[in-house]
């Protein structure tokens, strides 16, 4: 690992943990030319498999995507960016076990419903009001009937 200060590429660890729920690895690395310590972060770098829209084209997942559809959808409401993070991972893990080679675009839209309906009802109905293109009133109040009460 090259030193941010020097240039160097001589540089040791000194100390590694686990980090962000064990999906990262921290290490503090000392220069050994200069003896900076600086910290870097590891992580694994995965390819997700493509997303087959609805007219047919097949897409790379973008996690920038889906987290500002949700944010859009969780806009004003009370949820914590940490629980909106782990709704995102959650819905990343469900693409990786995923046995397909390839994913349907309404298949992503069904997890995120999912995450959204357990984080914020009122998120939830407005993504799928989007995303299922509701034509008239008596759609919304049938899915506001099925909702689970808390």
């Amino acid at each position: 690992m090259r030193c941010p200060f020097c240039g160097e590429q001589d540089t040791r660890v000194i100390d590694s943990r686990l980090s962000n729920e064990g999906d990262q690895v921290r290490r503090r690395r000392e220069c050994i030319p200069c003896k900076e310590r600086f910290t870097t972060y590891e992580v694994a770098e995965i390819s997700y498999p493509p997303i087959i829209k609805r007219n047919g084209e097949r897409e790379a997942f973008n996690e920038t995507k889906l987290r500002g559809g949700m944010l859009r959808a969780l806009e004003k409401r009370p949820v914590s960016n940490e629980d909106v993070e782990a709704a995102i991972n959650r819905i990343k893990k469900a693409l990786m076990a995923s046995a397909d080679r390839e994913v349907q675009a309404n298949q992503l839209g069904e997890w995120v419903m999912k995450e959204l309906s357990l984080l914020d009802h009122v998120a939830y109905v407005r993504f799928a009001s989007v995303y299922r293109s509701f034509e008239d009133v008596s759609e919304f109040t049938d899915m506001i009937n099925n909702l689970p009460k808390q």
